[in-house]
């Protein structure tokens, strides 16, 4: 069904017909009756939609959340009006619609206590314009329901986390301080934890003070809308203490600034994402003080899956070839839920790749930066091809890592069925949005439902996942490491998260295949000596865990619910299943 733009025709036609009239109209509800609509409110409520909801929601596709489409024809407005407000206190009422899209989502929606009555029923008036989506009353016999049966197995250990600091809340409800990662600096190993929201801390004596204030440095800065939007990642050059460059990811605005990587202007641009080049004034201070210089700014479709990840590969040394080089993982940014999936999957294009640039050239088409030579797309004939392109099909290359016998990984946030943990190598192809892990889907189609591979999957030459879960095991991977500390049982683990349950995972590396997915087993969690989940320590549902890694291999966990960071301390083997 054609949707309408009220926003964007109302006011037009009102005004050339009925010039000093009071802005409304009419136009048929999801019932077919005939409504007058308050076309201000409804593009009042439009832009609360696309800053409050439209990272989970949309109206084509299911995504985090449910789509929209015809929402008000099913629930009353009173009912979206307190469930907005209050999502657990609804669930927990035993409301059967309610608990229904729990059961099915998996993940709690946060409250949006913040939102005044008069801001929510713009909302509702903006969802009121949105038309069920169009569903065939053939049943889809083929889709596979349940893609991995077996549930994941309780591993017998039991790792100990000991708190370790509490990040300052960067805001008065949950998520309290939206850390996303933690790592080390090369030469000092001190450690710096980011928060989306704006501030780079460095850990000095176990506390944290800001390093960094994107939003001060960067005018043009956003952390929102978007679970991801902000200031999305960092890496520090592994000579930093002789050279000072250190490399930062950030959201601006659409329109901020002149897109290197963009599409055609009827697509809408929803935030771009940039990577800086910082050269800092003083190796050893504290605080930061330098310049930057822009390397490159792409546009995304969405607030989703966007350039999350950055760095360099930590097992390179002087010699290598590899030594200095970024890595920058790059999503789809929600193209392909929202009607556009030519974008990724495709070698000429930026999204849904893991590109490797050399900061320190300037040999790419902006020359901000070089490409380096033993790209796997460099000697292409096709001079259309994107040579930064290491290797594509991802959806949300979320986080890259290195096992000790120098495997890349790179775990893959999933659409509706599949997390997924690859080992990739250069010119891989990885799938998306063809592939939902080791499932075909289709991508002009329903591309929640998943599909038996076709008789013929061996000439699209696409590499699978070495792990896999499927949405009844967790929602979406985090990164993880290899642990090479000094806990020997968890040796030779590849140790990993799900974000919004807070699960722990492992793999062993041992057991890392080519066309064999790996058997993941989850590990039990002990905090003050309980046995206990995330979920409970940070009293939210949605833990939104991610995983940091020190100079010596000391493993880190953080919960962005609450904004607390733990050090792994222990892990007892043999320890009765819980």
């Amino acid at each position: 069904m054609k949707r309408i733009n009220v926003r964007l025709i109302f006011p037009a036609v009102l005004l050339i017909l009925f010039a000093g009239a009071c802005n409304t109209g009419t136009e048929s509800d999801s019932t077919g009756k005939t409504k007058k609509i308050d076309s201000a409110l409804v593009a009042k409520g439009e832009i609360s939609f696309e800053k409050n909801c439209a990272t989970c929601h949309g109206f084509r596709q299911d995504g985090i959340g449910p789509q929209l489409g015809g929402i008000t024809g099913k629930v009353s407005a009173s009912w979206l009006q307190t469930f907005i407000k209050d999502p657990a206190g609804v669930i927990a009422s035993g409301d059967k619609y309610a608990v229904q899209l729990h059961q099915k989502y998996k993940a709690m929606m946060p409250p949006f206590i913040a939102l005044g009555d008069e801001e929510i029923d713009a909302i509702i008036a903006f969802l009121d314009t949105k038309p069920a989506v169009a569903v065939s009353g053939n049943a889809d016999t083929a889709a596979i329901t349940n893609p991995y049966p077996d549930v994941i197995p309780s591993s017998e250990i039991a790792i100990t986390l000991h708190p370790f600091i509490q990040i300052p809340a960067s805001a008065s409800t949950a998520p309290l301080a939206r850390i996303t990662k933690l790592t080390y600096q090369p030469g000092t190993n001190d450690l710096f934890v980011v928060d989306l929201r704006g501030k780079l801390y460095r850990i000095v004596k176990d506390k944290p003070e800001v390093y960094m204030d994107m939003e001060k440095l960067k005018p043009h800065f956003i952390s929102k809308p978007g679970l991801a939007s902000g200031f999305g990642s960092f890496a520090f050059h592994p000579e930093f203490m002789q050279n000072g460059l250190l490399y930062t990811t950030h959201t601006e605005a659409p329109g901020s600034g002149i897109a290197d990587f963009k599409y055609h202007d009827s697509i809408k641009v929803t935030l771009q994402w940039v990577l800086t080049e910082w050269k800092v004034t003083d190796p050893k201070a504290l605080v930061f003080s330098g310049t930057g210089r822009e390397m490159l700014r792409v546009n995304m479709v969405k607030d989703i899956h966007g350039v999350q990840e950055i760095l360099f590969n930590p097992l390179a040394k002087p010699a290598d070839k590899d030594y200095g080089i970024l890595y920058i993982g790059v999503g789809d940014g929600g193209s392909v839920e929202n009607g556009f999936p030519m974008l990724p999957h495709n070698t000429k294009n930026i999204w849904g790749t893991v590109i490797r640039i050399d900061p320190r050239g300037n040999n790419s088409r902006n020359k901000q930066y070089g490409i380096p030579e033993d790209n796997p797309f460099v000697q292409a004939a096709d001079t259309a091809l994107l040579k930064e392109i290491y290797c594509y099909g991802f959806r949300n290359p979320h986080r890259i890592t290195w096992t000790k016998d120098g495997k890349m990984l790179v775990f893959n946030i999933g659409q509706h069925d599949i997390e997924s943990i690859y080992s990739v190598k250069p010119g891989g192809d990885y799938g998306w949005p063809l592939r939902e892990g080791d499932f075909s889907i289709n991508p002009y189609g329903d591309i929640n439902k998943v599909y038996a591979l076709p008789p013929d999957d061996s000439i699209y030459h696409i590499t699978y996942p070495v792990a896999a879960y499927d949405h009844d095991e967790g929602k979406a991977i985090s990164g993880g490491f290899e642990y090479t500390g000094s806990i020997s049982s968890l040796n030779g683990k590849i140790i990993f998260g799900d974000i919004p349950t807070g699960r722990i995972f492992y793999i062993e590396n041992k057991e890392i295949q080519k066309g064999k997915l790996a058997p993941i087993k989850a590990l039990q969690i002990m905090i003050d000596g309980d046995s206990t989940t995330l979920a409970k320590a940070c009293g939210n549902e949605r833990v939104e865990v991610r995983l940091g890694e020190d100079a010596k291999g000391v493993l880190y966990v953080l919960t962005k619910a609450d904004g607390k960071i733990y050090k792994l301390t222990n892990a007892e083997a043999n320890v009765k299943k819980r």
